[in-house]
């Protein structure tokens, strides 16, 4: 593990980050199973199941069965049950996990928004079948509007995976966990890890008076820091920590955990930093 100094852009041999275990992640899954995010898992089956029933009704038109038009018919009823069953991680995932404020939010927003209308569409395609004798190239047409949709929701849920990376599970330096604690009292020093509770380079995100301030442990002490990038709002608890230095997970810029000062961008300014005492009864967070 080696410390280089300082740049003016991360990683251009300025900070050499050792045995960080692939850090570089944003924050895990609230909807999970043994770690693995459910929503990912869930919506392979709507996506499956909406394509797979415009399909069939261009199978059905061009072969001229009617016994396609009823595999598209039920798989038309799958696709949305499983779709409305893929939301519900997916909304726990949203309120909980996304940061606030961020360019993440906004991209989880108009996906969540975009699904629900491609799931309306759908709707709409499964009505005509079932309740008028509505041309099947009208009903077709739906369909591939229905998919086009699709599409483009799919494209965004994985950008928030493999750029905003949500939903990835954490892992800090020495293979440290994840760590969250949320707060309510309001008043006085407020306890927030034990004494031994993290390890060098390791961080823990805290919920306290409406802030997210992340604690962590460095090789001169404990800092206290807000969790938000002011580039893009990128959770910087998700990020990298080494030589007193947090590396946001998003676009790379960096800060001294210790003031604040920003180090590297994309970001312009510095992130605000809090009051931390220790005694043997554990880490204490002083807020204004």
């Amino acid at each position: 593990m080696v410390c280089q100094g300082r740049g003016k852009t991360p990683w251009q041999g300025y900070y050499v980050f050792g045995p960080i275990h692939q850090n570089l992640i944003s924050m895990k899954s609230r909807a999970h199973f043994k770690s693995h995010p459910l929503h990912p898992i869930l919506v392979n089956f709507p996506i499956a199941f909406f394509v797979g029933t415009l399909f069939f009704d261009i199978l059905g038109v061009a072969m001229e069965r009617a016994d396609f038009f009823y595999i598209s018919y039920y798989l038309n009823i799958a696709g949305i049950g499983f779709g409305l069953l893929a939301a519900i991680p997916g909304i726990i995932d949203y309120i909980f996990v996304v940061p606030p404020n961020s360019s993440g939010k906004k991209r989880a927003t108009q996906h969540g928004i975009t699904n629900v209308v491609m799931i309306i569409v759908f709707g709409i395609a499964l009505y005509l079948k079932k309740a008028t004798d509505t041309s099947i190239y009208i009903i077709i047409g739906i369909e591939v509007v229905g998919n086009i949709l699709l599409g483009i929701a799919g494209w965004m849920g994985g950008t928030l995976v493999f750029r905003n990376q949500i939903g990835v599970d954490i892992r800090y330096a020495n293979a440290g966990k994840w760590k969250e604690l949320y707060v309510d009292k309001t008043d006085g020093p407020i306890t927030v890890a034990s004494i031994d509770e993290l390890k060098l380079n390791q961080m823990k995100l805290i919920h306290a008076k409406g802030k997210r301030i992340v604690i962590c442990k460095t090789k001169n002490g404990y800092a206290a820091f807000d969790d938000h990038c002011p580039h893009r709002g990128g959770s910087l608890a998700g990020g990298s920590m080494i030589c007193d230095t947090v590396q946001c997970p998003w676009h790379g810029s960096q800060f001294d955990v210790n003031s604040g000062t920003l180090k590297a961008g994309p970001a312009k300014e510095g992130i605000n930093t809090y009051t931390l005492t220790v005694s043997d009864k554990g880490l204490f967070l002083h807020l204004p």
